[in-house]
């Protein structure tokens, strides 16, 4: 093998060197020196030495961008730092409550000694509509580039984002660091990118954010280089060199390490300057190359940024002060309904296709009768749609102006023939929704089994919802246990199905043979018994069996059960078609009934706990388990004689229940100490 001479080796190191000088001014910067073929040149030099000189290549060379082969999956990654969401503010009144928060929280704990008040200033950035990236240099090197998952635990993401050319693989400083930051494509580049796929017969991707999302989750790098993506970063959330004292300075200190930032981030001295940069941001992003859906706006002072701390669920010293909401225009084609697994039947307007913040929409939830009254929405209206949370198609109002006198009053029916039967459907006792009275329609068929099959019951993997929606219409399956008795043969034979799936479905169905008794219970669709009451039940008789055969009074005086529940169990159990597909059940799975230990003397023994929101750290599902590894209970109601309330993000009417009951009120943050002392 012939060794490189000096002249190569410093040939090599020019070409790196110069590479990266114009991968900057091109990417980072956007002032270019040459052109993007002549830099593509000079890559194309690079890689023939370093193919000749296989030991030459390095971690940072920028041959290596799209260096990685295919991976089998992507590597979950634990975050060393806790990545956190900010809570929104979405006009300029909840800004000044913000700015009022800040200040009162502290002067409440800043030292006032020298009688001087607090005076917090903000810096303000686009809030770049992508997809968060966490990255880690050691060393001034790039060691992981991660997704920001659960907040915990993301997914490795390392090689698809070495192909993302503004991302540097080394920094201008050799520091330990991890810095935050925002994937996202251009709008110029998703056109491109949809004209080829037209032209190959491909449907188009609907809007820059999801392709941006989609692209960093290829397992392949050469489809993640191929979309040409880009990057915003923002943040420091660790580093080996002091972090500077200002907000505004450590985006100066990104942009020194070679970091591109928004150019336009801006230092305010007062929430009303931060309120009038939001306005005219706003006004300026239809001409933008990006997305954006509002201002990350932060306490500018280090100091107060650390005294002000977390909430929980998110910091204190910002907020994501977003843009109104994308509104649009469309018709009511038609009010249908949908059901339900428990029989619940929740009207839905299809609308003329249309498309709002980012994708096309043409369907939205109705909720149900008293909605519809309240919006007096009939078919044929023009209303008003946007996206509830930038998420959730919602009808806003109705454009009564543009009526012609043909729209359709939407009468509530007395029966629905998806409800089976004779489709008659009846009110919920105490509650605003309708349900069916026979609970054996193909619709509510369809849904159960979703629900069977989901990760909260049975876990089997294999098992969407269209391969549900086949195997009923090939009359496979037609009753829970029927799926225990899947034979290889009978799927081969259905179309698309290939020998591979075939043996995965078959495998994730074998493994569903062992499940908890919690689960189990959750399986069976019970009206009014999600997973917290079947986890109580099972806790209780510790037996499928005894719970069948429990007196309404037994039932009602188990904690977080109640009149209600109890009858919807007793009638349930009181069909011998449903006891009968338990037994079937039973022939086919092992159920693990819960072991009971003494928790007298563990922490938690004797108190009980209601989770409401959405927590950031961990799941409804591990705080509970949590909750009762330390000897606690979970409800899913509050009372008297509940103990604690645990608030996550978006908390529902319980947290309203608990503060007029005088229940202890926890924040995500009080929780976790609580359980971890």
């Amino acid at each position: 093998m012939t060794r490189p001479s000096e002249e190569v080796k410093k040939r090599l190191e020019k070409l790196k060197k110069t590479i990266e000088h114009h991968r900057y001014l091109y990417h980072v910067v956007n002032k270019p020196e040459i052109s993007e073929a002549a830099l593509d040149s000079l890559k194309h030099e690079l890689t023939e030495i370093e193919a000749q000189y296989p030991e030459l290549v390095t971690p940072d060379s920028p041959s290596q961008r799209v260096s990685g082969k295919p991976l089998p999956e992507f590597k979950k990654v634990t975050h060393k730092v806790a990545q956190w969401s900010f809570n929104d503010a979405f006009s300029p009144e909840e800004m000044v409550l913000f700015d009022e928060r800040v200040k009162r929280f502290l002067s409440t704990r800043f030292d006032l000694l020298n009688k001087v008040e607090p005076c917090p200033t903000y810096t303000c950035e686009h809030k770049i509509d992508g997809l968060k990236i966490v990255l880690e240099y050691k060393n001034g090197l790039l060691l992981q580039a991660a997704t920001r998952g659960d907040g915990t635990v993301g997914e490795d993401v390392t090689e698809n984002v070495k192909t993302i050319e503004s991302i540097p693989l080394r920094i201008s400083e050799p520091l330990d660091i991890i810095v935050e930051g925002e994937i996202w494509m251009a709008k110029s580049q998703l056109a491109i990118l949809n004209k080829a796929r037209k032209a190959n017969g491909e449907e188009p991707f609907a809007n820059p954010r999801n392709v941006a999302a989609g692209s960093i989750r290829q397992l392949d790098p050469k489809i993640a280089a191929s979309r040409k993506l880009d990057v915003f970063m923002y943040d420091i959330s660790y580093s080996s060199k002091p972090v500077p004292k200002r907000q505004y300075e450590e985006l100066e200190l990104l942009k020194s390490l070679g970091f591109k930032v928004y150019q336009h981030y801006k230092h305010c001295r007062s929430i009303y300057e931060v309120v009038v940069y939001w306005r005219d941001l706003q006004k300026k992003m239809p001409k933008e190359d990006y997305l954006a859906d509002g201002v990350v706006v932060k306490v500018d002072e280090r100091e107060y940024q650390d005294i002000l701390g977390y909430t929980g669920k998110a910091p204190r010293f910002g907020i994501a002060f977003k843009f109104p909401a994308e509104q649009v225009t469309t018709i009511v084609e038609e009010i249908v309904f949908q059901i339900g697994r428990t029989g619940v039947v929740t009207p839905v307007a299809h609308l003329r296709p249309v498309l709002v913040a980012g994708s096309t929409v043409s369907r939205a939830t109705l909720h149900n009768e008293d909605e519809i009254r309240r919006l007096d929405v009939r078919i044929g209206d023009t209303v008003i749609l946007q996206k509830a949370g930038d998420v959730i198609p919602d009808i806003v109002s109705v454009v009564t102006e543009l009526r012609t006198g043909k729209e359709k009053v939407f009468v509530w029916p007395a029966r629905v023939p998806l409800c089976g039967g004779d489709g008659r459907i009846e009110r919920i006792p105490g509650q605003v929704a309708w349900r069916c009275v026979s609970q054996n329609s193909f619709a509510q068929v369809k849904r159960r089994f979703y629900h069977f099959v989901s990760k909260k019951c049975f876990d089997m993997d294999g098992l969407g919802p269209k391969i549900i929606d086949v195997l009923l219409d090939k009359n496979l399956i037609g009753s829970f246990d029927d799926i225990f008795t899947l034979r290889r043969e009978d799927l081969l034979a259905l179309p698309r199905f290939a020998p591979k799936s075939v043996d995965n479905l078959l495998e994730s169905v074998e493994k569903a043979r062992k499940v908890t008794l919690p689960r189990f219970i959750a399986s069976l669709s019970i009206s009014q018994v999600g997973e917290e009451t079947a986890y109580d039940l099972a806790n209780h008789f510790g037996s499928i069996k005894k719970i069948a055969e429990a007196k309404f009074e037994e039932l009602e005086a188990i904690s977080g059960v109640g009149p209600i529940v109890a009858k919807s169990l007793l009638d349930w159990f009181s069909d011998k078609n449903n006891m009968a597909l338990v037994n079937r059940l039973l022939l086919h799975v092992r159920v693990e009934s819960l072991k009971k230990a003494d928790i007298s003397k563990l922490p938690l023994a004797g108190k009980s706990f209601v989770l409401t929101g959405t927590l950031s750290s961990l799941s409804r599902d591990e705080a509970g388990q949590k909750i009762r590894s330390l000897g606690g209970d979970v409800s899913g109601s509050v009372s008297k004689n509940t103990s604690f309330v645990v608030a996550g993000e978006n908390p529902g009417s319980k947290l309203d229940i608990a503060e007029k009951l005088g229940v202890p009120v926890l924040t995500e943050t009080d929780f976790i100490k609580k359980i971890k002392n």
